[in-house]
């Protein structure tokens, strides 16, 4: 099989594909062959090394100093095709769909998962390349948008950036809720914004939209809280997506209005999503589609931050 490593800090051509053997399901695990997998804005900064103001020796720290430790790929879909020692729940030929998480190793042909780790039947109603989407900004738009700025129906939220993975995934959520969604997005864009169920799109920029709004949820960080303050309601909430330290420093001080961090991404989290695309509020956007062959390609889009809906890879 072909797994994607990462060869060092640096552009694209630093991701590469090498031959391994398929590894072997062990007690209470389960092997996937992967069908497909999202290239995230998150993949092109593990790769690049280029993460938000002061957060760099604690991602080197982390994830590898002179080069990334971690295997690219956070999630996927595919199918079982094999069961380890004493599996139960799952069958071989099952569609699924889950996540590797922080460690990644889904840019692989097959890869293993406990059984009862984050991974789930994948629904009739998805397609491998939307299984293979679903969680990345589904996630993150649900958590930050229903549990932590708490939005109402009725209230009005701004989507600054609101056509990619965590955007086109906001938008769907709001108006799931109840809310009236205005949005940023380029122009090219406006369309699907609107066809989402964003009311408002403006050009992102010419700025935002006329305020007041209860919640803005600034995907890549361009309001912060000195712009974002005079388009908040007196109990207006910023939601920042990408935070540098010193913004994170500040959201502490401001918990219940200025909300930066990380979401979980557990079972629980996972299922209440696939409930709210069977109740018709979220389907994740497909953008630009490659082979798996052409994943430095992939890279060079996602680090354009501009790619409408979700970037995958298909495996075959």
């Amino acid at each position: 099989m072909q797994i994607a490593r990462y060869t060092a800090y640096g552009g694209p051509e630093t991701v590469a594909l090498e031959d391994a053997p398929i590894p072997t399901p062990g007690q209470g695990e389960l092997l996937i062959r992967v069908r497909a997998a999202p290239v995230t804005a998150g993949d092109a900064r593990m790769r690049s090394g280029r993460v938000p103001r002061g957060l760099s020796l604690m991602v080197r720290l982390a994830i590898g100093w002179s080069r990334p430790r971690v295997a690219p790929g956070w999630a996927f879909a595919g199918e079982v095709a094999a069961l380890g020692p004493g599996v139960t729940g799952f069958t071989q030929g099952q569609r699924v769909f889950g996540l590797k998480g922080f460690k990644g190793g889904a840019h692989a042909e097959y890869l293993t998962i406990p059984a009862t780790g984050p991974v789930l039947s994948l629904p009739d109603t998805l397609s491998f390349e939307q299984g293979a989407a679903f969680f990345f900004g589904g996630l993150t738009a649900a958590e930050f948008l229903i549990d932590r700025a708490r939005l109402a129906p009725g209230e009005r939220l701004l989507v600054a950036g609101a056509t990619g993975s965590v955007g086109s995934a906001a938008v769907q959520i709001a108006r799931h809720v109840g809310a009236e969604v205005a949005a940023t997005a380029s122009p090219a864009n406006h369309p699907l914004a609107r066809q989402l169920g964003a009311t408002e799109v403006t050009d992102y920029r010419s700025g935002p939209p006329q305020g007041p709004f209860d919640v803005i949820l600034d995907v890549m960080g361009s309001l912060g809280w000195s712009r974002a303050q005079p388009l908040l309601t007196p109990q207006g909430r910023l939601v920042l997506i990408t935070a540098d330290l010193s913004e994170m420093l500040a959201s502490a001080l401001r918990r219940r209005r200025f909300i930066t961090g990380t979401n979980k991404d557990d079972l629980p989290s996972m299922r209440r999503l696939v409930d709210l695309h069977r109740a018709g509020g979220y389907t994740p956007v497909i953008g630009p589609t490659l082979p798996f062959a052409q994943l430095a390609q992939a890279h060079r889009i996602a680090e354009s931050f501009h790619k409408p809906g979700n970037l995958i890879v298909t495996m075959g």
